[in-house]
This record gives structure tokens, sequence and C-alpha cells, in this order.
């Protein structure tokens, strides 16, 4: 099955033809035979060449989804990720709360009670942002603010995404300060943290931004065709 035209990605069964303005290539999708223009590999533009289109025009042509069929599309996916989100954050919640009636949570110092209260709130904060859009939809259910709901649990996920970094970043950082020396737990935490961060947020931040510009260019080139 071929990439999506908009993802950016070369197919084998689209159709390049000349023409067109310097760098800029006209597309031709088999899939549903629309010409659209596009920068260096590719562009949400409109069937007819005008600049990006909205995603609600765009799923009408596409997917044949009409603006509230997007949107209950986009609250079940969303759903479905958080379902993978809270086993995390439940896991790591578990423990923490396990680990205050062990024997060795008695020998801890100062320090290392401080930071697990830390990791402790910072995990039932993250729980409750992931837990957040099921009551916020509940209260809203028949309100007719499908929109807001999915917007406003979009940012519930990232906020709880968040708070479960931190935790985990805390939680690591108390078990190595009980195995190694306290400069090599603080390092080895904060690499760790990084290297979530980056697949969390900083790789995707960056494509996004990427398509953006490009998005940016597309249409700038298009006022021009106009002009």
């Amino acid at each position: 099955m071929a990439s999506p035209w908009f993802e950016g990605t070369p197919t084998t069964d689209r159709r390049v033809t000349g023409g067109g303005s310097p760098g800029i290539r006209r597309v031709e999708d088999p899939a549903d035979r629309i010409v659209r223009w596009d920068g260096r590999r590719g562009a949400d533009d409109d069937a007819h060449g005008r600049g990006p289109e909205s995603h609600d025009s765009w799923n009408q042509r596409v997917r044949g989804e009409t603006p509230t069929q997007r949107l209950d599309r986009c609250y079940a996916e969303l759903l479905q990720e958080v379902r993978l989100a809270q086993a995390g954050v439940q896991l790591l919640l578990a423990c923490q709360l396990s680990l205050a009636f062990t024997p060795r949570f008695a020998v801890l110092t100062d320090d290392q009670r401080h930071l697990y209260v830390v990791g402790l709130v910072l995990s039932c904060a993250a729980a409750a942002m992931l837990i957040a859009p099921a009551p916020f939809h509940r209260m809203l259910f028949q309100q007719r603010l499908k929109r807001q709901v999915v917007v406003a649990a979009g940012r519930f996920v990232l906020c709880g995404l968040l708070l479960m970094l931190l935790a985990m970043g805390a939680a690591l950082m108390l078990i190595l300060s009980v195995v190694v020396d306290g400069r090599l737990a603080v390092g080895v935490s904060a690499a760790t943290m990084s290297w979530c961060a980056m697949w969390w947020y900083a790789v995707p931040l960056v494509r996004r931004i990427r398509r953006t510009r490009r998005i940016a260019s597309v249409t700038a080139v298009t006022d021009r065709r106009r002009g």
C-alpha cells in the first residue's frame, strides 16, 4: 500500500508531470486522480491547487468523513493513546505506593524521602491528568461540545505525559541514589529523561515544524502564482 501523499514519502504509484514554477512539482495521486501542487515532497493543497485546505475539508474529500465523524474518530484515537499511557503511570504509582511499606524504606535519608514524596505526587498528578478526559467528556455529554472535548482531552494527555516523565525521573533518581553515587545518579537520571523527552516531544515537534514551514512555502508560491 502506498504511503499517503501528504506525509512527504516518495511512492512509486504517483506520476510526476512537468510544468509549473521552478521547484514545484505537479503530482497526481492515482488513488483519487486529484491533481495537487506540492513543494519538495508534498503539502496539503486542495483539489484545485489553491493552497492548504482545512482538516475538515481534507477528511471529507479523502475519508468521506463529516466534521462530527472526524471528531468522534479523533476522540477514539486519543482514548487508545490514553490507555497506553495509563498502563505505565499506574504501574509506576503502584510501585511507589508499596515502597513506603517495605523494610528498606526506614533506612532512607531525608533527601531520599523528599525525592520519594516528589515522585509520588508527580505520579498522582500524572494519573489524574490522564484520567481527566473521561470525566471531562462525561460532564459535557450531550452538550454538543465535542470539538472542545477533543481539544481539552489532547491537552490533558500532553500534560499527563510530561508529569509522568518527571515522575519517572524522580523514581529513577531515588533508586540510583541507593545503588550508586549521588552525582552518577543525577547524571543517569537526567540522561534518561532527556532520551525520553527527545522521542516523546522533540522529534514529533521537529517533524511538525518542518511540515508547517513546507506548507507555508507552498502557500507563498501559490500566492505568487495568483499575483
